[in-house]
């Protein structure tokens, strides 16, 4: 196992780590030395992560379904188990908005992204501070992924925007209560990172106007670089939002 310039080894739990701004974070985390524990619902991609990380047994695939609690507690059960602590959690699990007007959705649709989206990051933040808050030494960090669009919504994204709008609360409320445990949580908000879930923005997306418009993207790595440098403050700093985007994409002002 890895271990940091004062010998104390780094440990950190990624959800949706088989994909988009999970793998990137996931890597960038064990390229500086951590030892990371990949979660997501498909254990092949989790495995072809740990595999081009090249680092060997700090990586550590295990299928999860942050929508079942049961499957989170048993996330973090492994985790301990294999590490024997938790310092940081990237609660970055989530999906898309279901295809279409908001008003022909099924139940199902509409309750699958709160599941994942919201459900599953509470479930997530729930463990986190379970064991956070009795090993030794005491505390950790939890960075939770938000979205500008809780800022800024898209045309036809509400179920998206809601549950992102959800983490804002969940981010200040655990950043609140997890004072007396020693448990730092703040938010990266990220705005065009070049991932399968935001790649029609190369090919025009719609705009509030009803205009369809291409929007500039960037390099997913550099949302990976943002969550380590989050990552590797000192308990005693925190970043609460963090929000790294496309310089030149239509978000501040009115485009």
């Amino acid at each position: 196992m890895s271990v940091e310039s004062n010998n104390k080894a780094r440990i950190a739990i990624v959800t949706g780590a088989g994909s988009g701004i999970g793998r990137a974070a996931a890597l960038a985390l064990l390229g500086d030395g951590w030892s990371v524990v990949l979660a997501g619902r498909r254990l092949e991609p989790l495995e072809q992560v740990a595999e081009e990380s090249g680092a060997g047994a700090r990586a550590f695939a295990v299928p999860t379904d942050v929508s079942n609690a049961e499957s989170v507690q048993s996330l973090f059960a492994a985790t301990v188990e294999r590490y024997g602590r938790v310092d940081l959690l990237f609660n970055n699990a989530g999906v898309g908005n279901p295809p279409g007007p908001f008003e022909d959705w099924t139940p199902a649709q509409w309750q699958g992204v709160v599941d994942i989206n919201l459900t599953g990051m509470f479930f997530c933040i729930q463990q986190a501070f379970r064991t956070m808050k009795v090993q030794v030494p005491m505390g950790g960090r939890i960075i939770n992924n938000g979205s500008i669009s809780a800022t800024a919504p898209r045309p036809n994204s509400i179920a998206y925007t809601a549950t992102k709008h959800a983490v804002e609360g969940l981010t200040k409320t655990a950043s609140l209560d997890g004072r007396k445990y020693d448990i730092a949580v703040g938010q990266v908000d990220v705005g065009n990172a070049m991932t399968e879930l935001a790649s029609r923005m190369a090919t025009g997306v719609p705009q509030a106007n009803g205009e369809l418009a291409i929007e500039p993207l960037i390099d997913v790595k550099i949302v990976g670089q943002s969550v380590l440098y989050m990552a590797n403050l000192p308990l005693e700093a925190n970043v609460l939002f963090h929000t790294i985007m496309a310089t030149k994409m239509p978000f501040v002002g009115r485009g």
